[in-house]
């Protein structure tokens, strides 16, 4: 019996041990409409050393910020109403393990339909996985983004 639990923690041991080494990898980006100005206003968030592996290179170096402008700009596209919306990045920061990107579409009125294509990390990282959260005058949609399903449309 002695030996029997003794297998036994060990082998329960290996299973959590297992989950501790295991990496996730995500993005998040939350969408507000300011009813005002007609802007659908973005912001995204990363791990700094994720997007750092993406884009190849070292986060504490000037052009990092820029770099990773770039690299969401060309991994996130936006549809309104079947028409494509063009981005206007309007900051970034990095905050230890946190990078932050702003970036905003405007001209926006009568939403029926956001579609989003989102690959950001998703050619780097096979588990990569983004979300989407929407705030539409009072309503709110969520949309998932990983390897083979990097579409998603909602409507309003």
């Amino acid at each position: 019996m002695k030996k029997f639990l003794q297998c036994s923690g060990f082998f329960v041991l290996m299973i959590l041990m297992s989950f501790a080494s295991a990496e996730f990898y995500s993005s998040m980006t939350k969408v507000d409409y300011v009813e005002g100005s007609k802007i659908l206003k973005f912001t995204t968030k990363m791990n700094t050393a994720h997007i750092s592996d993406a884009i190849k290179i070292n986060p504490n170096t000037a052009s990092f910020e820029a770099e990773v402008k770039k690299y969401v700009n060309n991994n996130f596209d936006l549809y309104v109403n079947g028409s494509p919306k063009t981005l206007t990045f309007t900051g970034s920061q990095v905050n230890g393990e946190s990078v932050w990107v702003y970036f905003e579409a405007g001209g926006v009125t009568n939403v029926s339909t956001i579609k989003i294509k989102n690959t950001i990390m998703l050619s780097t990282f096979p588990k990569q996985f983004n979300l989407v959260n929407i705030a539409y005058k009072g309503n709110q949609k969520t949309m998932n983004f990983q390897r083979g399903k990097e579409v998603n449309e909602v409507s309003f």
